[in-house]
């Protein structure tokens, strides 16, 4: 998803040596197509450090369809199935699913479209994942719907990245998916992997686990003691990890638990703290930050639909 300059001058000159070679030399095909999606799936930090999320949303698909492409070429590749998995899941939140939430006060049907095709490109997302993960523990996705706890046991430090951004594709399909009892019954599947991955690495992506388990905490069930308190305590760590630079746990918190406690002077505290964050401080979470500061806004200018307000 992140193709630097670099690596897309070096896939230039990979894939017009792939089209000399052609069908008569399919070894030398084969290597500069490894090179390729080695360089693709190893991209830098182009699309997380830019600074304009809509050149960044018209860019996207074609890197999304190009690690397709190649995929398609070398299907067992774990990086290229790695940044799949994550671009997709990505794109489908920042530039899909954020626009139905925008877009459904004004046009009902055409923000369902949109939830509709995000649906879809987590389920995608999922299946890149599992597929990244079978590549290392053959078995491991019919194994995980037999057995999630016992499945995950599997997994190494080195599968964290796989472990996050299926359990995330995953869990934002199931919630757009109420109507389908098929996928909501794989909701503990879900929770193994992410379980698993903060077993693992807590510190992954600078808080990215306990970030999601800010707002997932709200509604798992059948865990013990308060769901807030335990949304509070990812929320900690998440900004712990982040040194304060992250606007997500900052947003996850306040439109899951204040919201749920009609907290309407934390809600508002937490997303002004968001969008004071300066997205220039930290280039590697430029984009990200920039993205969440967006739904920050959003969610502030639905206060009066969120909180039962008496008129003053």
């Amino acid at each position: 998803m992140r193709t630097g300059t670099n690596e897309l001058r070096a896939l230039l000159v990979l894939l017009l040596l792939a089209w000399i070679a052609g069908s008569g030399c399919s070894l030398l095909r084969r290597s500069a197509l490894n090179q390729v999606a080695d360089a693709v799936a190893g991209g830098g930090m182009t699309f997380a450090s830019d600074e304009d999320p809509d050149l960044v949303k018209a860019a996207t698909p074609f890197s999304l369809k190009l690690m397709e492409s190649l995929l398609a070429e070398s299907p067992q590749h774990q990086g290229l199935l790695s940044a799949a998995a994550s671009g997709f899941t990505q794109y489908a939140f920042a530039f899909v699913q954020q626009e139905a939430d925008e877009l459904e006060a004004r046009d009902l049907a055409a923000a369902e479209a949109l939830r509709t095709r995000a649906r879809r490109l987590y389920l995608r997302a999922h299946t890149y994942g599992l597929r990244g993960l079978e590549v290392n523990h053959p078995g491991f996705p019919n194994a995980l719907l037999a057995n999630a706890r016992t499945a995950v046991r599997a997994a190494a430090t080195a599968d964290v990245p796989l472990l996050y951004w299926t359990a995330t594709a995953w869990a934002a399909a199931i919630s757009l998916s109420k109507d389908n009892p098929g996928l909501v019954a794989q909701i503990p599947a879900m929770e193994a992997l992410m379980d698993r991955a903060l077993e693992l690495d807590e510190t992954y992506g600078r808080g990215a686990i306990h970030t999601f388990l800010v707002t997932y905490e709200m509604s798992r069930q059948g865990a013990p003691g308060d769901p807030a308190a335990r949304a509070r305590e990812h929320f900690e760590r998440a900004m712990a990890l982040s040194e304060g630079e992250n606007a997500a746990p900052l947003v996850a918190l306040a439109e899951t638990a204040a919201v749920k406690q009609q907290d309407v002077k934390e809600f508002e505290s937490l997303l002004n703290r968001a969008l004071a964050i300066n997205p220039d401080a930290n280039p590697e979470t430029r984009l990200l930050n920039l993205v969440m500061q967006r739904r920050a806004r959003w969610l502030l200018s639905r206060k009066a639909e969120l909180f039962l307000i008496e008129d003053e």
